[in-house]
């Protein structure tokens, strides 16, 4: 039965993907003899938090005295955008809180369980916490890697080819995903924070990268540009979000307000630049998920550095072309696949 409490904390707090971060995605149950007579969840960054909107759905204040709350995350414990949850259980004296996981996040780790315990309330923890830290796995993976979570996308032929050569940008992209396949693709932008791509993809493909077949907000667009090779009114640098470019050398003076150039050390020729000072860039920024979209050297340069968390790999099952741009080998253990019109999409983790 408390299972199916906390399960519902968790499709509760899935309602806020998109819209919460950089906070996590809560929701909370309060319970009276084994019925729910309250929920809530985080809906927007800077709104109340899942507590409070629960405990203000429950029509009869007088149950919390005699109810118990499930929520997916530690409630907090310190002043932020809100006030503390943690207070707010104590002085409506809800008697038992049941917790699938503990906050990383330093303000709060175990602050918030203490104040409860010290109230004298009953508090059950790691609690369905697997299931809790998969639904928070961005959150998570921020605070304690210190990096956002990586993601690395491609669409591939069945017999394993990214794209077609080609030489410049007259040359127009392979065409792998179709019009329903490429709405997850924008329905996953609009899920997380940011998206990266490469100079040779920026050229070759002038991509916008925003979100245009699904609603929500666009991701921070971030590109490899060493030389600043990419003009100026290409897609990448309209006003449609925001980009941060990562240069050998910015410019003196930068007459876009949505551009953001950040000098950092490159390796060698070509666009080397280490992972890890990209990573901790975007850290530092408070990014908390990254999109990896291409191209395929840049794709295999998180690969063989071990710094990604899951591959989103689209294959179309009836296109195949005589030679191209091989697509990087698939590695990991595959948690989801579908199919959708003779295209096969899978989910690999690391």
């Amino acid at each position: 039965m408390e299972e199916k409490f906390m399960h519902r904390c968790f499709e509760l707090a899935g309602r806020g993907l998109g819209n919460v971060a950089p906070n996590p995605m809560v929701g909370a149950v309060i319970v009276h003899n084994g019925k729910i007579i309250g929920e809530g969840y985080h809906r927007k960054y800077g709104e109340p938090h899942a507590e409070v909107n629960a405990i203000a759905s429950v029509r009869n204040p007088e149950l919390l005295k005699k109810s118990a709350l499930y929520v997916n995350l530690e409630p907090c414990s310190h002043y932020g955008k809100t006030p503390p949850c943690a207070q707010l259980i104590i002085e409506k004296q809800i008697p038992k809180v049941v917790i699938a996981n503990r906050d990383p996040f330093p303000e709060v780790c175990g602050r918030g369980i203490n104040m409860l315990k010290k109230a004298g309330i009953e508090v059950v923890e790691d609690f369905l916490t697997e299931k809790g830290w998969e639904l928070n796995r961005r959150f998570f993976t921020f605070y304690t890697k210190k990096r956002p979570y990586v993601i690395l996308k491609w669409a591939q032929t069945a017999n394993g080819f990214m794209d077609v050569a080609r030489e410049n940008a007259e040359t127009p992209p392979l065409r792998i995903s179709n019009k329903i396949t490429s709405m997850p693709v924008h329905k996953l932008r609009a899920e997380e924070s940011a998206v990266l791509v490469g100079t040779k993809t920026a050229l070759s493909d002038n991509p916008e990268l925003t979100v245009r077949d699904w609603y929500g907000k666009n991701p921070v667009r971030v590109l490899i540009d060493r030389k600043l090779e990419i003009p100026q009114n290409y897609r990448i640098c309209n006003k449609k979000a925001p980009t941060v470019i990562f240069t050998e050398k910015a410019p003196e003076s930068v007459s876009s307000s949505h551009i953001e150039y950040v000098e950092v050390p490159f390796n060698g020729p070509g666009e080397t630049l280490s992972l890890k000072v990209i990573l901790e860039k975007l850290y530092e920024k408070k990014l908390q998920s990254l999109i990896v979209e291409g191209g395929s050297r840049l794709l295999n340069s998180f690969i063989r550095s071990g710094c990604w968390d899951e591959m989103r790999v689209e294959t179309a099952m009836e296109l195949t072309v005589p030679n191209g741009i091989p697509a990087p080998q698939i590695s990991g253990k595959c948690v989801r696949i579908e199919m959708i019109e003779n295209h096969i999409i899978e989910r690999f983790g690391h």
